[in-house]
């Protein structure tokens, strides 16, 4: 479910394991087999260098390719597994809730690699600028963290459950 500090290993739900497995199937299966059609047929239709049609399949395959790959590293490297089970710390795998320094509005996401996109609430990367802050921290800490503008923003977390018991 959730990135480890180690960036050679991604923890994923067997969900999520499920649903990239299946995605990596089809794409080297019938997706391959499809895109070998419409580049066979783009080819049949004459000139290649001004064919816009040939291009196009050529370029989605070059995608299809370059997705199976990141696949198969994803799924090579996937550990299986829940949640952490230690509350109140915030780690990868955790639901977090945090209120922004001067806002009174709490916000809750969960901690996790992108892969885990499905999960029904937002899901913030642990190595992102938010992410890496808070990442160790306990409830009642406050942690920093550089936006983009190069400004500075304090967060104070409200709260850290695994995911799935918040």
């Amino acid at each position: 479910m959730t990135e480890t500090r180690d960036d050679n290993v991604t923890w994923l739900t067997q969900e999520a394991y499920d649903r990239l497995k299946a995605e990596l199937e089809h794409l080297t299966g019938t997706g391959r087999i499809e895109i070998a059609d419409k580049i066979e047929a783009a080819r049949e239709e004459g000139d290649l260098r001004e064919n816009g049609g040939y291009h196009a399949a050529k370029e989605e395959q070059g995608k299809i390719e370059a997705r199976i790959a990141q696949l198969q590293t994803i799924l090579r490297n996937a550990r299986v597994g829940g949640a952490p089970q230690q509350t109140g710390v915030v780690s990868p795998g955790m639901t977090v809730t945090i209120k922004f320094e001067g806002d009174d509005e709490e916000v809750t996401f969960l901690l996790a690699s992108r892969e885990e996109s499905g999960a029904p609430i937002d899901v913030y990367s642990p190595k992102s600028p938010l992410g890496s802050a808070i990442n160790g921290k306990k409830i009642g800490e406050t942690a920093s963290y550089t936006l983009p503008n190069g400004r500075s923003l304090s967060v104070e977390i409200i709260d850290a459950v695994p995911y799935g018991s918040a």
